[in-house]
């Protein structure tokens, strides 16, 4: 249900949107819905989802409460990219591979950060 219609407005709607071709219905059951970014998650613990179809076309709308998960991953660096990084920036293994690290594996981004 759609947060600030009674159910006589959604009734009305629900008319309206039949004659249009769409569908909607609540979707129970749902525990969680994550949403991945590169760095971070965004979680909705027991969410409310409903899904509408319009002419085929799916689209989810979910309401809750989320909160932000910081994703912490270690990179694993191959030695021959520390190596080849160490001598195209002409420093140390270790400077080279804190470099790579930092910079998440991204070879061309740490060659230019140890040459700056």
């Amino acid at each position: 249900m759609i947060p600030g219609m009674n159910k006589k407005q959604m009734k009305q709607m629900e008319r309206q949107m039949k004659k249009m071709g769409m569908k909607m219905e609540d979707l129970e059951g749902a525990r969680e819905v994550i949403i991945r970014f590169d760095e971070k998650e965004l979680i909705i613990d027991n969410p409310s989802v409903s899904l509408m179809n319009v002419m085929g076309q799916e689209t989810y709308q979910i309401e809750g409460k989320a909160r932000e998960v910081e994703l912490e991953y270690e990179v694993e660096i191959p030695d021959e990219d520390i190596e080849m990084v160490a001598n195209s920036a002409n420093v140390s293994k270790e400077d080279a591979k804190a470099a790579l690290e930092e910079c998440k594996g991204d070879l061309a981004e740490a060659i230019m950060k140890l040459n700056s």
